[in-house]
Order: C-alpha cells, then structure tokens, then sequence
C-alpha cells in the first residue's frame, strides 16, 4: 500500500517572534498519525503572501496532503486566502453558504454584520467551503491535481473542531490510508549509545516494515517501536512478538511501556508489595515528593516529606548527629544514610528515602563537584547509598537526581 504524506505550514509573526507556542502542528501531527499519514515536514512562516505561496506551492511537490492553519481572520495582516486565490488563480467570490454561516454567528450574539466580516464569505472561486462551528473564518479546500490543499483558521479550538468534524472524516474516504503503530519501551539507568550496543542484533534483524527510534531524555531513553502495515491486529501481533525478544536483553533497565512514567512504575510497586514511603530532601527541595504525589491514588504509599535544607533541621528534624555532619560534611553518604533513617523513623513509614548534595552552580570542591548528590534508603534492616554526579545547571541537577532517586527506589523495590 502507498504510503500518504502531509506536510504542515503554520503562518503568523506571532509564533516566529516567541510570543505564542505552535500547538497546531503538533496536535495535526497526532491526528494524522493516528490514521496512518505521514507528516513528512512542518514548519511556521511569516504572514507575507509571498511566503504563503512558495510554502504551498513546494509542499504540493513532496505530499499528497498540505494543512495551513493561520491567516483567516478579518484583518489586513490576513493574507492566507488571498494569497492561496492568486496562487491557484482561484477569484474570490462570495460564497452563499459561508454568508448565512457568518449571518447566523451574528444573529446568535444579537449584532449587526459588518463589512468586514461580511469580507470573509467571499472564497476562492472552485474550493469547497469547511464549515467554522466556533468562529467568522471559514475553512477551504483544494484539489489540485490529485492533491489537496486544506487551510484553516489558526485559532486552535476552531481549527480542532473543523478537522475534527469535517476534514478528517474526508480525507479518510479520499485515500485508502496505511496503519501506523507505535510501541514505546520505556528504559532507565543505560544511555543511549550503550543501550543501542546491547541491542545491535536485534535492531539489524527489524524487518524493513518496522523501524526503531531512540529517544533519550534525563537518565533515561525511550524506544519507539514503529510499523507500517495493513492489517492492524497482524502488524500489533508482530511487534508484540519483536518486544518479547527484546525484553531479556535488557530487562534490567525496563520500567514500563507506553506512557508510562518512572513514579507511576513506582507507585505500583509500593502498592504491589504494601510498602509505605516518606522523603527526606536536601539538595532536591521537594522535588522529590512532588515527582511521588503527582501520581494519583499516591496518598495509598506515600506518607510525607521533611525538607532538611539547612543542617539544624537535619539535626533536629531527623535526628543527624552534628558529629556526622562535621566530620564527612553535609553532601556525604554517611548523612545521607542518617537522613533516610530518620525519616523512616519520623513519619512511622516501611521506607525512607534521603537526598543530599550540591545543586550548583556555585558550593563545589576538587572533591566534591558541583552535581554531587548522595542517595540513601532505610527499608528493612538494610541501608543502601548509591552517589549520583550529575552535570547540568542547578535545575537539571536537581531533576536529574531526582530521576535516579525513583529509579534507586525502583531497584530496592525490586531486590525485595
């Protein structure tokens, strides 16, 4: 089956100078993923007629499918229309249908039809109207030689809901679509480059169909697994078979699939096993807690947090002895041990988990970098230490180490 391409241009001053973040691409792009297109480029342009037109026109080039969004509105820097009018040598003329739309708008919110709203019935002579249920600006569509051209109001709520209810619906009785599949493996604790060493032989045998992509985000890589197929049950089946052999390679540094994030494995953990948890938190200054509770149902496991940023609260709030702290210094394994122990003790929790260090950007030594952040957990009549050097800005040190605080729970969790 012929694969189908789109390509997305996005048209305003506004999103080139930073002022609003192009949203509209992103959700076409899911859109259309979902129904087995492929978004071949998408970019964002200025609102000049010129642009507009060689956009268009070198998009036609490449795709079968070309989605405009901006530009549609009642005003003088709206161009779109009438550049797509001249490019296609399409005249505006009025279009009844689009003047009872725009009436009927008006006489809804009780005022009169001005002119220049009156402007946005009239549509490029031979496109075929897409109906605007949330605004003044219809959308149009255009065949041209076997390819089409769909622009749309930039304004997102009216743009979803015309994809939604008309263009999507169109365009799946146009062209005879491919299924698309994505299958996320979700990693942690293994960078990317040693992660694709562990799964070279794998990776070769992928049949042509089905293709890998690598995703690294903060002490953790996503695997996106995709197929192209024609039968969505058989193509599911086959990548569910190529995941299977997968997973014992690396079994190890698997949390989850799909959406699933590093505090929700956990959260499941601690549910599974019945275990309940409290933080105690230094360098990371409750980011910790808030990874954990922004879980739902987390109130089930998760106990509290003591923010021990100062040393007197680690004194008095968890019971670090002021000798601990002299002789090894704050960022050290052997408070952080303390720290988790009291905590535990404190808040009458299964689990404590301690975090202690050096965010940055200033506070480092020869000895202790900045990024230097101990973590320590009291479960059981065990406690456990694991150091973390992290090299960031002070924020990315911070959830960085906040990541391999989850997956250090994540892996006493699963020692038992």
């Amino acid at each position: 089956m012929r694969e189908i391409y789109a390509e997305i241009i996005t048209i305003g001053d506004e999103i080139l100078y930073g002022q609003i973040l192009d949203t509209n691409s992103q959700w076409i792009s899911q859109q259309l993923d979902d129904m087995g297109i492929k978004v071949r480029r998408k970019y964002s342009i200025a609102d000049r007629s010129e642009l507009i037109k060689e956009a268009v026109a070198d998009s036609l080039l490449h795709s079968q499918v070309v989605f405009v969004t901006g530009g549609l509105g009642p005003t003088k820097d709206d161009l779109t229309k009438q550049a797509l009018a001249e490019q296609f040598e399409m005249p505006l003329e009025l279009n009844e249908g689009a003047l009872e739309d725009v009436e009927s708008i008006f006489a809804r919110l009780g005022k009169e039809l001005t002119e220049i709203n009156r402007q946005q019935a009239y549509l490029p002579k031979g496109s075929i109207k897409i109906t605007n249920d949330r605004g003044t600006a219809p959308g149009m569509w255009f065949d041209i030689n076997k390819r089409i051209v769909v622009s749309m109001p930039g304004v997102p709520f009216e743009m979803k809901a015309m994809m939604t209810k008309s263009v999507l619906p169109k365009i799946k009785k146009r062209f005879q679509l491919p299924v698309i599949l994505h299958q996320m493996v979700r990693t942690i604790g293994i960078g990317e480059s040693w992660l694709a060493e562990e799964i070279a032989s794998w990776e070769d045998a992928l049949p042509s169909h089905l293709a890998l992509a690598y995703l690294p985000g903060r002490g953790q890589v996503k695997l996106r697994l995709t197929g192209v197929g024609t039968d969505r049950a058989t193509l599911d089946a086959e990548m569910n078979a190529q995941i299977a052999e997968l997973l014992p390679m690396i079994q190890e540094y698997v949390y989850g699939f799909g959406d699933l994030e590093i505090e929700d494995a956990v959260g499941e953990l601690l549910k599974s096993q019945g275990v309940t948890v409290a933080t105690a938190e230094s360098c990371t200054g409750g980011y910790l807690s808030h990874r954990i509770t922004s879980v739902p149902g987390s109130s089930e496991y998760y106990h509290g947090s003591i923010v021990a940023y100062h040393n007197s609260v680690k004194e008095n709030m968890l019971d670090v002895s002021a000798a601990t702290i002299e002789k090894y210094g704050a960022v050290s394994e052997e408070v952080a041990k303390e720290m988790a122990i009291g905590v535990r003790k404190k808040l009458h929790v299964d689990l404590g988990i301690a975090t202690t260090g050096i965010a940055g950007p200033d506070g480092g030594t020869e000895e202790k970098p900045v990024g230097t952040v101990w973590l320590a957990i009291s479960f059981g009549d065990r406690v456990v230490s694991q150091r973390v050097q992290a090299a960031g800005t002070r924020i990315l040190n911070i959830e960085y180490s906040v990541i391999k605080a989850l997956n250090f729970l994540r892996q006493t969790l699963n020692e038992g």
